[in-house]
């Protein structure tokens, strides 16, 4: 006969049914989770949200409502937290994600203390070492420790930091690239700035996207291609998006942006 599975278990179980992706945190130098554990739930869609509670038996994760979190309510299970900063140190799923995201969470733990996690697989190993902003899932790669500190100080002003940037979780990958050309050209670094009003592709292979970045609406064009391996014996197939046109359009009357 089976054990049971486990409250920590059956949380997985149910966070994949509802489409919750799950990340195992540590404080950083720290090998093992000691009591109490720390858990968060949050949103990184519109009206981004994030709760956090201490779990005294891993139980308590039972009355965890991951049905609401996958649609972007609030479960009530926990208080408001501040923002959180999650760097990749999964060694085992990369070696240079430890290598790389060790130190860079360390350093960033000197500075900005209990808002810093050792996480496991971001994904993007390429972009070793990782971090990921939350509550909005900004999505930070290539960082140096100097680049980690720029780019958290300017999340805790509300702000994007261009220079390093991936992308936002929960976005399809041509909206997140939209974001980045319109963000690229109108120097407008706010978190919030930036909304999406509409996402079509084209018969010619291009994305579609209606922005809107403040009161003003952008048609932004982007189109996926693929990028020359990194060496001779690469076999990643990478991609990136181009810019095939960005242009300012007419205020449409009524127009709500997500």
């Amino acid at each position: 006969m089976q054990d049971r599975p486990g409250p920590v278990s059956q949380a997985l179980a149910r966070a994949r049914e509802h489409s919750v992706r799950v990340q195992l945190i540590r404080r950083p130098g720290r090998r093992r989770a000691t009591p109490p554990i720390q858990v968060y739930a949050g949103w990184s869609g519109a009206g981004a949200w994030l709760e956090g509670r201490e779990l005294a038996d891993p139980a308590e994760l039972n009355a965890l409502d991951l049905k609401a979190v996958g649609a972007g309510s609030r479960p009530g299970f926990g208080v408001p937290a501040g923002k959180l900063f999650l760097v990749c140190t999964n060694g085992k799923h990369n070696v240079c994600c430890a290598r790389l995201g060790t130190p860079l969470a360390r350093a960033l733990r000197d500075g900005f203390g209990d808002a810093v996690w050792e996480t496991t697989h971001l994904g993007g190993d390429r972009f070793s070492a990782n971090m990921v902003c939350l509550p909005h899932g900004l999505y930070y790669g290539d960082l140096a420790i100097v680049d980690g500190l720029v780019a958290a100080a300017r999340y805790l002003r509300d702000e994007v930091w261009l220079k390093h940037y991936r992308g936002r979780a929960g976005l399809p990958q041509a909206v997140q690239a939209a974001e980045h050309f319109l963000r690229a050209q109108s120097g407008i670094d706010s978190v919030a700035a930036v909304t999406t009003e509409s996402v079509r592709e084209t018969e010619a292979g291009v994305t579609d996207v209606v922005a809107c970045l403040g009161a003003e609406r952008y048609r932004v064009n982007v189109q996926r291609v693929q990028m020359d391996p990194c060496g001779p014996e690469c076999t990643e197939a990478a991609s990136t998006y181009v810019l095939r046109e960005l242009t300012c359009l007419e205020p449409a009357p009524e127009t709500v942006c997500l």
